[in-house]
């Protein structure tokens, strides 16, 4: 499953794991092959989509700055 209406080449298929809901957002985690991947949405989204644990969705990632520090 692949969205092309959408211009973001990475595209992760995953199963959410997790929901942490708030007043305003809300944290979603998605297990992916790669490893877990967090994403923080509105919660009215999360309400709209019907996301809930075991849901099966893509993570849709579209960075434009990475940070890195020297450990």
């Amino acid at each position: 499953m692949t969205i092309k209406a959408i211009n973001v080449r990475n595209q992760l298929r995953g199963r959410i794991v997790e929901i942490i809901t708030g007043p305003v957002v809300s944290e979603v985690d998605v297990e992916t092959a790669g490893g877990i991947v967090t994403s923080v949405i509105t919660t009215r989204s999360v309400i709209e989509l019907n996301l809930q644990v075991g849901t099966e969705v893509l993570a849709l990632i579209k960075a434009t700055e990475v940070s890195i520090a020297k450990i």
